[in-house]
């Protein structure tokens, strides 16, 4: 049996040249969509609805459902809720029900690759538990990194190069069609021992630390916070069973 493959998309605009239906995909967006989903269903939340327009989220309406939006790093006005992971730790007011998200570029991402028949959700948070569940389906695998507005970022592309370590370790192959694995690997090796401090210089690191959530930049970029991996159904993120 040939090795899986690991291949890393850096931006959802270059989707259509990976798409396959035998994929895997694992969403990324590390600062902080998927940080704050995998931390909501830890966290007691039944459900993540990730949409990709304020208007798709208004139409949730009822006691079941908080509505999260975000954009640019900030709250919309009106809601109480945006993607940070902090909101949703130990909240009792969030516990038991379902999380209406839309955010700046992670929920787009999840929107590009909607119609995949496999799609997770990956982040510093459940990054080894996430590896074990890849290697349990010994399927092929594309990271697909959100970044910033179709743009590359590096936060995303080092977690891919972490991703992709990890899964190297376990005996997959990485995709050398490309040089994108390459790219991310070897960020992510340069910024192992300090990953913090090496994406201090990062934009949407400054973004962040001006909108003084510097203890949102710690908090998803602590490793194994949770033991789950969010999987898309029916147009729902739940825990994988």
């Amino acid at each position: 049996m040939s090795q899986p493959t690991v291949h890393i998309c850096l931006s959802p605009a270059l989707y259509p040249m990976y798409h396959s239906n035998e994929r895997i995909v694992v969403i990324v967006d590390i600062l902080r969509a998927t940080s704050a989903i995998c931390t909501a269903l830890q966290h007691g939340m039944k459900s993540v609805i990730p949409v990709a327009t304020i208007d798709q989220a208004n139409q949730f309406v009822g006691d079941d459902y908080i509505i999260a939006a975000e954009r640019g790093g900030e709250i919309v006005n009106g809601f109480a809720y945006g993607n940070s992971p902090l909101a949703y730790i130990n909240n009792p007011q969030t516990f038991g029900k379902h999380l209406v998200l839309t955010t700046t570029n992670g929920t787009q991402a999840i929107e590009t690759a909607r119609l995949s028949q496999t799609l997770v959700i990956g982040s510093f948070c459940n990054i080894s538990a996430l590896t074990q569940w890849i290697v349990k389906r010994n399927q092929d695998v594309m990271i697909l990194c959100a970044g910033w507005k179709n743009r590359i970022n590096l936060e995303d592309t080092i977690f891919a190069g972490a991703l992709l370590d990890s899964l190297l370790r376990q005996g997959f192959s990485m995709d050398i069609d490309t040089d994108a694995g390459i790219t991310a690997l070897s960020l992510f090796r340069l910024s192992e021992a300090d990953i913090k401090a090496f994406l201090k210089q990062s934009s949407h690191n400054q973004r962040l630390s001006r909108l003084n959530l510097d203890e949102d930049i710690t908090y998803c970029l602590t490793r194994n916070t949770t033991p789950i991996v969010p999987i898309l159904q029916q147009e729902r993120l739940v825990i994988s069973t």
